[in-house]
């Protein structure tokens, strides 16, 4: 048994006018309904727009978004002693992923036989490639943390930040800063400005002291610090003028730029590269682990990934994506010089060191949130 539906318009909120023709199998013995879990803003807009609102329109169930996986390991945590998970399906960064698999919070998947090959016949192990980090993780794309500043600073007089050491110059750029309110990537970026090289950094933070020296360059500029917790707060702050310099992920700040049209500019410089993709939590029951296997599968199938980069600049994960990359759905613009991949883009980059934080993570954060709390 198969479903066959044309999609118009209706179907996608984002898109201007699209009609495509998409089989999908019928979900036998599947629940009605979906929660998913996942970071709100221009990204889950995103996710809507080239997933869930498809998904809807050829099945009829209904997909809820909770807007929370910045707290998805502690959720998960949370759900397994309680024996239920409010959550069909988590959007979670590497890391996470790792630290969920290794703790058995998250369902262990066959690639190949739960996901559907490549448009080009491969089979989606070979297709997703080394982004397939662990047994529990599909991925989705490949993005970067980076910074975005507001180019119209009056008290900057002209100066035009080249560098991520400028985010740590509060005497020739003044004004608030937003980070994350977590140690990832701000323990990085703080070391790196303290002169350590980019391939001593965890050989440093695994050193006695070495997380207290990141902490002690953060202490630098921690009373001009906006803390944030949600992917969105970043291009809010910058749109406002509440803040001068926001890390956020990149594809927050190519909407703020693109398509908010607002006085902000890219910071490339050591941007911070991860994966980014669905974990399953253990615990649900058939029905619902029906659902969301379903909807696994059409969502990170070949057109989808692709489709995805039509809204927001993050590459997807699958090979065979890739060359369907093409121009924005509204904007007209063209996609590949967004990407957080562009050879242009990424002179200085990090690459988020998965197995180092599914390691250290929760002892660092204890020493993050003690220095916090001064």
């Amino acid at each position: 048994m198969r479903l066959t539906s044309l999609l118009g318009a209706t179907a996608l909120a984002l898109t201007p006018f699209v009609a495509f023709a998409q089989e999908l199998p019928a979900c036998e013995d599947c629940a009605d309904s979906m929660t998913i879990m996942s970071w709100g803003g221009a990204y889950q807009a995103s996710q809507i727009a080239a997933y869930s609102d498809p998904y809807k329109a050829l099945t009829g169930i209904t997909v809820v978004y909770d807007e929370s996986s910045n707290e998805s390991i502690a959720k998960m945590r949370a759900a397994d002693e309680a024996g239920n998970s409010p959550f069909d399906l988590i959007d979670a960064e590497g890391p996470d992923a790792q630290r969920a698999c290794d703790e058995g919070l998250a369902t262990e998947i066959n690639f190949d036989a739960a996901l559907a090959p490549g448009d080009d016949g491969s089979t989606p192990t070979a297709d997703f490639g080394p982004s397939l980090i662990n047994a529990c993780f599909v991925p989705q794309i490949v993005f970067s943390t980076t910074f975005g500043y507001r180019n119209d600073v009056a008290a900057w007089n002209g100066a035009v930040p080249t560098s991520l050491c400028d985010v740590f110059d509060t005497t020739k750029f003044p004004g608030k800063r937003s980070l994350e309110k977590r140690p990832k990537k701000n323990l990085e970026w703080a070391l790196i400005c303290d002169g350590v090289a980019k391939d001593d950094l965890y050989t440093v933070l695994s050193s006695d002291g070495g997380v207290e020296r990141a902490l002690a360059k953060l202490d630098t500029i921690k009373s001009d610090v906006v803390w944030w917790s949600a992917g969105a707060e970043t291009p809010q702050l910058l749109a406002d003028g509440e803040v001068v310099f926001g890390s956020t992920y990149n594809g927050r700040l190519f909407s703020v730029i693109e398509e908010q049209k607002q006085p902000v500019s890219m910071l490339w410089d050591w941007q911070v590269f991860d994966f980014d993709g669905w974990i399953v939590p253990t615990g649900l029951d058939k029905a619902r682990m029906n659902r969301t296997m379903h909807f696994l599968r059409f969502a990170t199938d070949t057109q989808r990934l692709a489709d995805q980069a039509k809204y927001i600049a993050y590459g997807p994960a699958r090979a065979s994506s890739q060359p369907l990359v093409g121009k924005h759905a509204t904007l007209g613009i063209d996609m590949a010089p967004q990407m957080p991949t562009n050879p242009a883009n990424k002179k200085n980059f990090l690459v988020n060191n998965i197995e180092w934080w599914a390691d250290n993570a929760d002892e660092v954060e204890v020493k993050f949130q003690n220095w916090l709390s001064k």
